[in-house]
């Protein structure tokens, strides 16, 4: 029986046979060559005998909604009390969603369970749920293959959802992106009405706000649309609900859609839309037919200037053939993977990616899923869904509950008159709570004062609702106070916060782009949260001027009125086709400001 080193070791017999003639030379090599043909079967043979290595998940965390179940049968009374109060602690992580891996140890080793096994777990998990007010979902079964008495192991993995007792249901804001013409608004009125498209834009005509977006089948101004989820993880929208407030109440959990514009002519109110609203992501819509055009590379800019995770969708499949998406999507992995993005694609293209990419997006912000639907043929519109359902918050427990502790805090994004209610005004509570009837003080005014008002009712999603949370979008009624003391970029604080206000500031900036230089004296349109105003280039910290790629500490100053601003707020400026990031570092008081504006006069007057 021959050896299974003899096929491997051909190195050492060259060096044996090295001296030896050329007879010697070729009956040696041609021994080597059988010998190596025997070696690579027996090694071949060998392996397929072998286990190939356990896969594993990453080891369990302490903190987070995510938990490993070896197995979960026949527990004693104690040990499923002790079980349920570790969900409720998942469920509280998750800020009422948890992700239960059933056959898996807590190091990550995908052990997998039998088939009784695993129906007597998924049956404990929800007798837990059912205790704790939760239902659950399978979200997938994993065969594990690696097992040697070739019995069928299976892992599962499980959502459990609940709405936590202080809330009416789960809310994340998606931010839609993408150039004029990609199918943003119809893709939401498919999603959001329950029917498909017609091919000539029939699905998006809800969703426009003017005459003017109808006419010409262009989105111009900011809207929202939801999209609900109910604790089966079910659609809710329109097909099913009348009203918006059905579809909060049916919902344990609602995506809000803020569809912004895609033309050039109406970036600045692309840019108020990312940076007033607060979204927790930001969803690129690139259609097949013509690739990344126009506003998708600036888009896509703007969304990782701020930090935000972002997932693509190519629509308009059904105009194109299987090569042009294939090419749109190729070209697409090539940006994301340029120096400046640094993003790892990842192609949906069944409910186990779909269910992967949920997890991996909010883990890793590098990961970047890419879908290819159709709103017309409704073509992989379900994984989206699915997608969109399992899409986990980004901030903890923990995070929530120390904004819920500040003093309160209201950005003033939008103002409206409505007959029979008065002035309502529109916005995000960025910290604290409001109810209703609080007392609060709005501001700042053209002055630099703060004025008392009073919260009437409070409404979200169009239904009424008596208590707000930081992180929530809603609307206030202010009864009979006079609207035209508010503007956009004011913000509603409590009294006892004694907020502070500044017509300059100081920021760390890094200049993206920008055709000549930028020195002193140069006017910019700067976005702070929901301020948008023109400021000028006071001075630039150890630099003449600033070039493309240059970082530096600048000093602003609003041409207009005071605005209220936050230390460590990120910021954005643009002017044409200059454009720049960074975060406020300094902020001048009222009385350095006063006095710099009188030397600035009384210059101004010398010259």
């Amino acid at each position: 029986m021959v050896d299974l080193s003899e096929g491997t070791v051909v190195s050492p017999g060259r060096s044996r046979h090295s001296g030896s003639s050329n007879n010697g030379r070729k009956t040696s090599k041609k021994s080597r060559t059988k010998r190596g043909k025997r070696g690579r079967r027996r090694r071949s043979k060998k392996n397929r005998n072998n286990k190939t290595p356990p896969p594993f998940l990453p080891p369990e965390a302490e903190e987070g909604n995510i938990e490993y179940k070896l197995k979960l049968v026949n527990p004693t009374q104690y040990r499923f009390e002790h079980l349920a109060t570790q969900l409720k602690w998942r469920l509280q992580e998750g800020r009422g969603e948890a992700v239960y891996q059933i056959g898996v140890e807590d190091n990550g080793l995908l052990v997998g369970l039998t088939e009784a096994d695993m129906k007597a777990s998924l049956k404990t998990l929800r007798r837990m749920a059912e205790k704790v007010g939760a239902d659950i979902t399978l979200l997938r079964e994993r065969e594990v293959d690696y097992d040697l008495d070739r019995n069928t192991r299976r892992i599962a993995e499980v959502l459990v959802r609940k709405v936590p007792d202080d809330q009416q249901f789960l809310d994340l804001r998606v931010a839609v992106l993408g150039n004029v013409d990609s199918g943003k608004s119809t893709l939401l009125g498919v999603l959001t009405q329950g029917e498909l498209d017609n091919g000539r834009g029939r699905a998006r005509l809800n969703l426009f706000r003017h005459l003017h977006e109808i006419q010409t089948g262009r989105t111009s101004s900011i809207s929202f649309e939801i999209l609900g989820f109910n604790s089966k993880g079910e659609v809710v929208n329109y097909s099913e609900s009348r009203t918006a407030e059905e579809i909060c109440e049916s919902s344990s959990k609602m995506i809000t859609f803020i569809d912004l514009a895609g033309h050039h002519k109406y970036l600045k109110t692309t840019i108020f839309g990312l940076t007033s609203y607060c979204p927790d992501f930001a969803m690129l819509v690139v259609s097949a037919n013509t690739g990344v055009a126009g506003t998708t590379r600036e888009h896509l800019g703007l969304a990782m200037a701020l930090k935000l995770p972002i997932f693509i969708v190519v629509s308009k499949v059904d105009l194109c053939s299987h090569g042009t998406v294939e090419r749109a999507v190729r070209q697409l992995e090539r940006v994301l993977k340029q120096p400046g993005c640094n993003k790892v694609p990842m192609v949906v293209s069944n409910p186990d990616d779909a269910v992967t990419a949920a997890q991996q997006f909010t883990q890793s912000t590098c990961v970047t899923p890419i879908f290819t639907l159709s709103s017309v043929s409704g073509e992989n519109l379900d994984l989206l869904k699915v997608f969109l359902n399992i899409l986990p918050p980004l901030s903890n427990s923990k995070e929530q509950e120390e904004l819920m502790q500040q003093l309160t805090e209201f950005q003033v994004d939008e103002i409206y008159s409505v007959p029979d209610v008065g002035t309502v005004v529109g916005g995000t509570l960025y910290s604290g709570v409001c109810r209703e009837g609080e007392r609060l003080v709005v501001g700042p005014t053209d002055e630099g004062r703060f004025l008392r008002l009073k919260v009437g009712s409070i409404q979200r999603n169009r239904s009424a609702c008596r208590l707000l949370r930081a992180g929530q979008a809603a609307t206030l009624a202010l009864g009979n106070f006079d609207r035209s003391l508010l503007r956009k970029g004011m913000v509603m604080v409590s009294p006892k916060m004694n907020p502070t206000i500044c017509c300059q500031f100081e920021a760390a900036i890094v200049l993206l782009f920008h055709a000549k230089t930028f020195r002193r004296g140069s006017q910019v349109t700067v976005h702070v949260g929901n301020v948008r105003q023109t400021a000028i280039v006071e001075r630039l910290h150890g630099k003449e001027e600033l070039r493309t790629g240059e970082r530096a500490v600048v000093q602003f100053r609003f041409i207009k009125h005071p605005e209220y601003l936050r230390l460590g707020a990120k910021l954005l400026f643009r002017e044409g086709v200059t454009k720049g990031i960074g975060h406020v570092a300094r902020l001048l008081p009222p009385s350095q400001n006063h006095d710099q504006n009188q030397n600035r006069d009384q210059n101004l007057q010398e010259y």
